[in-house]
């Protein structure tokens, strides 16, 4: 299976007054075309910080990052923003909704930095909405949803622009069990059926489980990797 995102020896320090914070040192990975990720560690081992090196919302201090051939690692700004408008699409754990736009407005915006007509981008919409079942919900604002229909919504706006790849910072954190179940049911549809690579960092093993393949990040290292059940 060919790889879609490849990190080399790739390096993260933050500066704190005269202190260096080293957060990955050397850190080597491979993520192949359409597999799904469940990234799991303690709090500050790093997880969150991966996510935005691999969407590119932030850069490394030495090494390298491939998407699909690509160093994303040597784009300018300019570049690297053209290029998250393509890919990525990234889901929180807090919706970040707009709250004076319907459903669809939401799922809309990223769509507005595209050259895309206005019917073609209500047609995307209009699909997008469609996957997350939510067709019915188009013209309902985010106070008339619960909070999974928001986080839907939140999966339809990041899936609307067709990225390849999804990054998922703790997705069903405010959400009870139930809930939390069927927006990871719609992740695994979206990988299983559409072909999404997906990288999800999650506290919660039983959300992991919806993954195909579990990483234990500590240190800025994975010291542990197993299948999912």
């Amino acid at each position: 299976m060919t790889d879609l995102i490849r990190l080399t020896d790739v390096e993260k320090t933050y500066t704190r007054g005269k202190e260096k914070i080293a957060i990955f040192e050397r850190l080597s990975m491979h993520i192949p075309q359409g597999d799904f990720i469940a990234i799991m560690g303690p709090s500050g081992s790093g997880k969150t910080t991966l996510l935005n090196l691999l969407g590119g919302t932030d850069r490394v201090t030495r090494g390298q990052i491939e998407f699909d051939g690509k160093r994303i690692d040597k784009m300018n700004e300019g570049q690297l923003t053209n290029w998250r408008a393509q890919n990525v699409g990234f889901i929180f754990q807090f919706y970040n909704l707009m709250p004076i736009l319907t459903a669809a407005q939401n799922v809309e915006l990223p769509l507005l930095l595209t050259n895309l007509s206005q019917s073609k981008r209500r047609e995307n919409v209009k699909t997008a909405l469609n996957i997350v079942g939510l067709s019915d919900r188009a013209r309902h604002k985010p106070r008339e949803m619960s909070g999974g229909q928001q986080q839907r919504v939140a999966i339809a706006r990041a899936i609307v622009a067709d990225p390849k790849l999804l990054l998922c910072d703790e997705p069903t954190g405010d959400l009870d069990r139930t809930t939390a179940d069927e927006v990871l049911g719609t992740l695994q549809l979206l990988n299983r059926d559409l072909g999404k690579t997906i990288v999800m960092v999650t506290h919660d093993a039983a959300a992991a489980k919806f993954a195909k393949r579990i990483l234990h990040l500590d240190k800025g290292h994975f010291n542990e990797q197993e299948l999912a059940a």
